[in-house]
């Protein structure tokens, strides 16, 4: 699909669902960039129309909501909306 890779240092696969025109999705990508950790992001919004359903449907997987933004982690949890706190411990917890 169409995901944009961030190079970083490896603390499990991330994969963000954004919007471009979303405040808090930016304040995230901003996070995970100062944090200087690997991640793929997909701004949905920018995608033509079944490419932006199809990765809906799989936000809805985690996030029955659909809010942006929303953090898969290792395919295993999530992390919807901007927490900063949360955010900056998983990167460490993945470090130890």
């Amino acid at each position: 699909m169409a995901f944009t890779r961030i190079n970083g240092r490896p603390v499990g696969a991330l994969r963000l669902f954004t919007l471009s025109t979303c405040g808090w999705c930016r304040k995230t990508k901003g996070l995970l960039n100062e944090l200087g950790v690997a991640y793929e992001y997909v701004d949905v919004d920018l995608l033509d129309a079944e490419a932006a359903q199809t990765l809906r449907e799989e936000v809805r997987q985690w996030n029955p909501n659909c809010s942006f933004p929303t953090l898969v982690v290792n395919d295993t949890e999530c992390v919807v909306g901007f927490q900063e706190g949360k955010l900056r411990a998983l990167t460490e917890v993945q470090d130890a």
